[in-house]
């Protein structure tokens, strides 16, 4: 199981993402890192949990703004960095890419539909991509209303035959919630697209969730506040293998 830290990047710092409610994240609090400095908390996380992986969300470029490629670069410095900044052509890739990034995330928010998906696999058959299937409340979030058509099955399937291989599967309306990640929704996914290999983005709560999305067969979630609040310990992610 791969547990991802992640940081929520907004205005240059560290935010604290509840319920996908962008316009009210506020600078991250956290129990491990002094501040919201984006460099700070990765060391603290990588310091206290030992994690080599990071997973950083440039919700300013996302929005369609210039987003922060300096802070991009210097963290992707820190640990091999999966970064979803509103990429969806393959010169934006590339350009995340340029800094450093050791994956891109494509999500379906941004992505005008799995056709886009498709060319950008087509013009850069290398990289390193990873589909974020970005929901909210079960519902896939896209401009495509041909995947917002279908459920999150259907829509996972659509962009499996275009080329994902890896992909979060993240509900925002979990994220921060203390829900807990939709174990039987990943379950299922897996059941039904079983090619595309599955990540947790958000809800995760302690480290029993993490051993039930294991069992469900996913391989990898990503994590934010069970880390920053205490929730998990380092001993809990050892022994998780």
């Amino acid at each position: 199981m791969r547990v991802i830290p992640v940081i929520d990047l907004k205005g240059g710092v560290a935010v604290h993402a509840v319920r996908g409610d962008r316009e009210r994240y506020r600078p991250l609090r956290s129990r491990i890192a002094a501040g919201s400095d984006p460099l700070e908390v990765a060391r603290a996380v990588r310091q206290r949990f030992g994690l080599d992986e990071l997973y950083v969300a440039d919700l300013d470029a996302i929005a369609g703004g210039p987003g922060h490629p300096g802070t991009v670069a210097a963290l992707a410095g820190e640990a091999r960095l999966m970064v979803d900044a509103g990429a969806a052509e393959a010169a934006a890739v590339a350009r995340l890419l340029a800094l450093g990034a050791a994956h891109v995330i494509v999500g379906t928010e941004s992505l005008p539909g799995a056709e886009a998906f498709a060319r950008l696999r087509s013009e850069l058959p290398d990289a390193p991509l990873v589909l974020s299937l970005d929901l909210r409340g079960g519902q896939v979030l896209s401009a495509d209303p041909a995947l917002v058509a279908l459920d999150p099955a259907g829509a996972l399937a659509r962009l499996a035959d275009a080329g994902a291989r890896e992909a979060i599967v993240i509900d925002l309306a979990r994220v921060g919630s203390g829900e807990g990640p939709d174990v039987a929704l990943l379950g299922a996914l897996r059941t039904r697209v079983p090619d595309v290999a599955l990540l947790a983005g958000g809800g995760v709560r302690h480290a029993a969730d993490l051993r039930a999305l294991a069992e469900a067969g996913v391989v990898g979630a990503l994590v934010a506040t069970a880390l920053h609040g205490g929730a998990i310990a380092p001993d809990e992610l050892r022994a998780l293998g």
